[in-house]
C-alpha cells in the first residue's frame, strides 16, 4: 500500500508542475504588463526607469529562464514578493489568507456532507414518496443555480432584506474579536457554499443507498429481527457511502472555485478574494504562489480520499 501512495504522490507532483507551467504561460500570453502596477499617473516613469524595473523583476528574461528561476526559488520556500503590495512576501501573505478560506470551505463542506447524506438516505428509504419528490426538486434547483447567483441572491435576501446576517467581511470592523461575531459572519456564506454540494451529495447518496437496500444481506438482517434503524445505519449506510467519499474528495478542488465567488461577493478575506485581486493587477508572484498552494492542497486531499476509502471498506486492497 505504501508503494501505491508513493506512486500517487509522484504523479501528483508531476501534475502540480504541469499546472504551474500552464498558469505561467497563460499569464504571459494575457494582455497587459505587471509593470503597470508600479505606474503612478502623477509621477510617470521614463522608459529607462521602466526597463530597469522590468530587469529587476526578471521580466526581461526569456520565459523558460523566468519559470526555472521561479521554480527553483519555490522549491526552497521562497515565492517572491507581491508586485501589487510592494515589499510584502508572497508566502506569508498566502498563509494569512489560507485560514479564512479553510474555515469557509470546511464549514460549507461539513454542512453539505451532513445535509446531503441525511437527505439522500431519507429519499432512498422513502423512495417515490412526497418527501423523496420534494427533495429531488430542491436538489435539481440547487444544482442548476450557478454559485455566483446563489451568493448574490442569498446576500440580497438574507442580509439586505431580512437582515438575518451581516452583508460581508469576516468580523465586525472595530469590534473586539468574539466567536459569536465570527459565526454570525460565517453562517450565511458557508450555507450558500453548501447549497449546490449538498444537492450533489444527496443525489449520489440516494442512488447508492437504493442499490444497497436491495441487497440480500439486508433482507437476511431484517429476517433475523434486526431493528430497521440499525439495518440502515450500521449495515446499509457504510456500504452506500463509499461512492460519496470519492465524490467528496473530488469536490474539494471544485469547491475552491465556488469559494472564489462567495469570497468576492461577501468580501471574505480569504484565498479566493486574494486571487481575484491578483488577477486584476496581474500580480504574477501571488497568482503563481496561490496556484501552487491550491494544487498541493488538492493533491493531498486526493491522497487522503484514497486512504479513507480503504479504511471505510477493508475489502479494498491497493497495490
Amino acid at each position: 500500500m505504501l508503494g501505491f501512495y508513493l506512486k500517487r504522490l509522484a504523479a501528483g507532483l508531476m501534475m502540480l508542475i504541469a499546472l504551474s507551467i500552464m498558469v505561467f504561460v497563460l499569464l504571459r500570453l494575457a494582455p497587459g504588463d505587471p509593470v503597470d502596477a508600479y505606474l503612478n499617473p502623477l509621477a510617470p516613469l521614463s522608459q529607462v526607469e521602466m526597463d530597469a524595473l522590468r530587469q529587476r523583476l526578471g521580466l526581461d528574461q526569456p520565459w523558460p529562464v523566468q519559470y526555472l528561476a521561479w521554480l527553483r526559488a519555490a522549491l526552497g520556500g521562497d515565492l517572491g514578493y507581491s508586485i501589487d503590495r510592494a515589499g510584502v512576501r508572497v508566502l506569508p501573505l498566502l498563509m494569512e489568507r489560507t485560514g479564512p478560506t479553510l474555515l469557509l470551505m470546511l464549514t460549507g463542506l461539513a454542512m453539505a456532507i451532513v445535509l446531503g447524506i441525511a437527505a439522500g438516505v431519507a429519499g432512498a428509504v422513502k423512495r417515490n414518496s412526497a418527501i423523496d419528490l420534494g427533495l429531488g426538486v430542491l436538489a435539481f434547483i440547487a444544482i442548476s443555480t450557478p454559485a455566483f447567483l446563489n451568493a448574490l441572491l442569498g446576500l440580497y435576501v438574507f442580509a439586505v432584506i431580512l437582515r438575518w446576517a451581516p452583508s460581508g467581511g469576516m468580523l465586525t470592523p472595530g469590534a473586539p474579536f468574539s466567536l459569536s461575531d465570527l459565526l454570525a459572519h460565517l453562517i450565511l456564506p458557508a450555507s450558500l457554499l453548501a447549497v449546490g454540494y449538498s444537492a450533489l451529495f444527496m443525489r449520489y447518496m440516494r442512488s447508492s443507498m437504493i442499490e444497497v437496500l436491495n441487497q440480500d444481506y439486508l433482507r437476511t438482517a431484517r429476517a433475523k429481527g434486526v431493528d430497521e434503524f440499525a439495518v440502515i445505519v450500521r449495515h446499509a449506510l457504510r456500504n452506500a457511502i463509499l461512492p460519496v467519499i470519492t465524490l467528496i474528495g473530488s469536490t474539494i478542488g471544485v469547491a475552491i472555485g465556488g469559494a472564489i465567488f462567495i469570497e468576492s461577493v461577501f468580501d471574505w478575506p480569504g484565498m479566493g478574494l486574494l486571487m481575484v485581486k491578483a488577477v486584476e493587477t496581474r500580480d504574477y508572484p501571488v497568482i503563481m504562489g496561490a496556484t501552487l498552494l491550491v494544487g498541493a492542497g488538492v493533491i493531498l486531499v486526493n491522497l487522503l480520499t484514497d486512504l479513507a476509502y480503504a479504511v471505510v471498506d477493508p475489502r479494498i486492497q491497493v497495490n
